[in-house]
């Protein structure tokens, strides 16, 4: 028996020998065993150590751990660590990293516990295929989804990591697109993920059912509460017979139905949709079932999850509040509204039983995000030249949903600042409102004879009418200081102020030998004529209405706005001026080839005699120069900034004399396309157009006294007999059309949108021959521009 008692006891101290042994000698390494495992239980962790991570701090890692400092050490923990690693390695697209782990032994019964990581090359998504898709491509099925490929640009990028989150989110997507394009039997039957380790990445397979595309066969409505006008609920609906089935048609029409209902005193109304398929006909008979749905009431609206957003920023997007009848399509609504912002990562909207049958509890599970901004830019424009701009923008701005933003520009031919705010529930109502304060200064002289510096602020006020229209009211008031640059560099002024004191410039009473002055360049008198400082005083009211499905890539949808302006509330100006634009995308027959089709049209009407502000006697016209429109690219690529429309011919210099018009309209046809070979993560498209367009119509003054001598000096001869530059304006105006055709490289660029234009101009005016005493000079002619290159911002 003693014999039997000792050799127990030493297979008890053998593990508790080497644990001394190694707390006597500090840094000695062991692996744990079994017999470790059991000695080390009240052993504590006096540090966790992760070594090989190169791509990743630890401090992104240590939070996945069990095993932490100063907490017991338990080695089924360890071992769990170990996997909780490569798990999180895994997430981050590095499937293949290894991870071990060991144990160094510290006096005073501690450890630290090492894990070793070889992080491994990056493991993305191989591929995405698609089985099944007979009526969508599977390059179009990709282009919806978040989840991409690896291609040459994944240094650059995350979205080719496997996310299950994100896959499941995309299959969503897809589902949605087939719903919504008359596929209503569409299912994913399966989806296969497989990792390859060979080739180091994830294989997605996607099996789709699409069915048969269907179209709606007869809409009917059936209201079953009695005293609700059905009139009143019909209007609301969005399908029509013979339609594409579409399912956002169907749940917008429960949205407004529903709303319209809440709205005349029906809180408890119930929308419900049915369907009847024929698959034969290849319709849907829907129908729209008006009824009482059950009397619950909301008991509490609990938000959790907000760190930094304010209570009342979340709340107000909801239609309901606490104590209101409970409205599924309503609680959606503001679900979808809360996902819109942009604050959060996520939101959940869920219900639970409240404190009696009655009563429930909504919950609103949030997380928030960054949303602040701070971003550098440069690029090049043709009308601007080198351009650089700071910006920093909030939009949720100390979490209480306001939007902010501080942006300033240097270029080589434009520098400015300016401050927005928005407030978009003004008052506690939902209308936004909020002010901007700019000043800007651009130097024309590339394209006309002046620079132009623009101080002035805006207040506006913005109400929904709809979930897609709603009206902006506007009241600005800004300062313009028009000057003419009249330097050895840039003597568009010497006409009127010599530059040159010496022959053949002067006369020998003093005065600007004329057409000589002109020659290297002249202002026109118009030009000189609104010379110095005008004030606008303009309200102004914006009606816009969108269903863009998408603003950064749209596919399909309608966006349409006018904006009447009264300018003469005080200030210089005095002009009735409307604008209007309308643009509609919609997707082509070929595989992702979006369609745009755009109107666009101004009109401004002097309502009184503009005011000037240097005291200078004119005739005509009522209009100042710098309140008509002056168009070029903006409405007919392959033409100059202020290239087209009247100009001034009294002198040889009229290419730059552009006087502007007050009638503009044109119209656009253009198709966007994927480039072939290109990845679509890169964010470039090819596009090709045709524009056409026209401006017209010079309502300023004809006649300006621009020395100040009491009289319109038009002959070109002073008083002492010398030819002088006309006082009268010679107007070219010519109403034709121009147009052109052209090809297009858009890339959205991490600075934002750029696109390069090329276009080649089919029709144009030609201008006239004028004799200025030398022989017919041809004048008056479109400035074309067959290369242009535009943005490189985030403005």
């Amino acid at each position: 028996m003693g014999t039997m008692k000792k050799t127990r006891q030493k297979a008890l101290m053998a593990p508790l020998a080497g644990l001394l042994i190694a707390a006597a000698v500090p840094g000695v390494v062991e692996t744990m065993s079994p017999a470790f495992a059991q000695a080390s239980r009240g052993v504590e962790i006096n540090r966790v150590v992760i070594e090989g991570n190169r791509k990743f701090k630890k401090e992104s890692i240590l939070p996945e751990l069990t095993s932490q400092a100063r907490r017991p050490f338990d080695e089924r923990a360890v071992q769990g660590d170990v996997q909780r690693i490569r798990d999180f390695y895994r997430r981050i697209g590095r499937g293949n990293a290894t991870v071990s782990s060991r144990v160094v032994k510290l006096p005073n019964g501690r450890v630290d516990v090492v894990f070793t990581v070889d992080e491994g090359d990056k493991t993305g998504i191989l591929s995405i295929n698609f089985v099944g898709n007979n009526n969508v491509s599977s390059t179009r099925l990709r282009n919806l989804m978040q989840s991409g490929e690896m291609n040459w640009l994944s240094f650059l990028k995350t979205n080719d990591v496997y996310d299950a989150d994100r896959l499941a989110a995309d299959q969503e997507l897809i589902r949605r697109y087939y719903l919504k394009n008359g596929f209503a039997d569409f299912q994913v039957t399966n989806t296969d993920v497989r990792f390859d380790a060979e080739q180091g990445g994830y294989i997605i397979t996607i099996t789709v059912n699409e069915g048969n595309q269907y179209r709606v066969g007869q809409v009917g409505f059936d209201s079953r509460v009695p005293g609700l006008d059905a009139s009143l609920l019909q209007g609301e609906i969005q399908t029509d017979p013979g339609d594409v089935y579409n399912a956002d048609a169907v749940e917008k029409t429960l949205t407004k139905m529903t709303t319209e209902a809440v709205r005349r005193g029906f809180p408890f109304v119930s929308v419900r949709p049915t369907g009847a398929r024929d698959p034969a006909s290849q319709t849907v008979n829907l129908g729209y079932v008006v009824e009482d749905g059950p009397r619950v009431y909301v008991e509490r609206i609990v938000i959790r999850g907000n760190t930094r957003t304010r209570d009342y920023v979340i709340r107000r997007e909801l239609d309901l509040g606490e104590g209101d009848p409970l409205n599924k399509v309503l609680l959606d609504r503001g679900e979808r509204r809360l996902n819109n912002l942009g604050y959060f990562k996520k939101v959940r909207v869920t219900t639970e039983p409240g404190s009696s049958a009655d009563r429930v509890v909504v919950n609103i599970d949030v997380e928030d995000q960054a949303t602040g901004a701070f971003s550098i830019a440069g690029g090049y424009s043709t009308s601007d030249g080198i351009i650089g701009e700071v910006s920093v923008s909030e939009s949720n701005f100390l979490g209480r949903g306001q939007f902010v933003r501080l942006a300033g520009q240097l270029g080589q031919r434009a520098h400015g600042v300016d401050f927005s705010f928005t407030e978009p529930y003004f008052l506690g109502y939902r209308m936004a409102a909020g002010f901007d304060v700019f000043a800007k200064y651009t130097d024309q002289t590339q394209y006309a004879r002046y620079e132009n510096e623009t101080i002035g602020g805006q207040l506006r006020l913005g109400l929904p009418l709809t979930e897609e229209a709603g009206v902006t009211f506007r009241y600005s008031l800004y300062e313009s200081k028009l000057k003419i640059p009249n330097t050895f560099k840039q003597p568009y002024n010497d006409c009127t102020v010599p530059v040159y004191p010496f022959a053949p410039y002067i006369n020998p009473d003093g005065s600007p030998s004329y057409p000589l002055c002109a020659y290297n360049g002249e202002a026109s008198i118009a030009v000189k004529q609104s010379q110095g400082r005008t004030l606008t005083s303009l309200v102004g009211v914006t009606l816009a209405y969108n269903t863009v499905d998408n603003l950064r890539d749209p596919h399909s949808g309608i966006y349409a706005e006018v904006k009447p302006d009264v300018a003469g509330l005080g200030g210089d100006s005095k002009f009735v001026r409307v604008s209007g634009e309308i643009r509609a995308y919609r997707e082509l027959f070929v595989d992702d080839v979006v369609g745009l089709f755009k109107l666009q049209g101004g009109h401004i009407e002097p309502t009184g005699k503009n005011n000037s502000s240097n005291g200078l006697m004119s005739t005509g016209g009522d209009l100042r120069l710098v309140d008509q429109y002056f168009m070029g690219p903006t409405l007919v690529r392959g033409f100059a900034p202020s290239g087209i429309g009247p100009r001034d011919i009294s002198t040889v210099d009229s290419a730059q004399n552009a006087l502007g018009g007050t009638t503009y309209y044109g119209a656009s046809l253009e198709a966007q396309f994927p480039l072939p070979l290109v990845p679509k993560d890169l964010g470039l498209k090819g596009a090709v157009f045709a524009d056409a367009g026209t401006l017209f119509g010079y309502k300023g003054p004809r006649a300006m006294d621009v020395n100040g001598d009491g009289w319109f000096n038009c002959t070109g001869v002073n008083k002492n007999g010398y030819a002088t530059q006309p006082e009268c304006v010679r107007v070219h105006d010519k109403n034709v059309i121009r147009s052109s055709i052209g090809a297009s490289i858009l890339w959205n660029s991490p600075l934002g949108p750029i696109r390069f234009d090329y276009a080649y101009a089919l029709s144009k005016d030609n201008g006239t021959f004028v004799d200025y005493g030398y022989g017919p000079v041809r004048v008056g002619k479109d400035q074309t521009q067959a290369f242009r290159f535009s943005g490189g911002t985030r403005f």
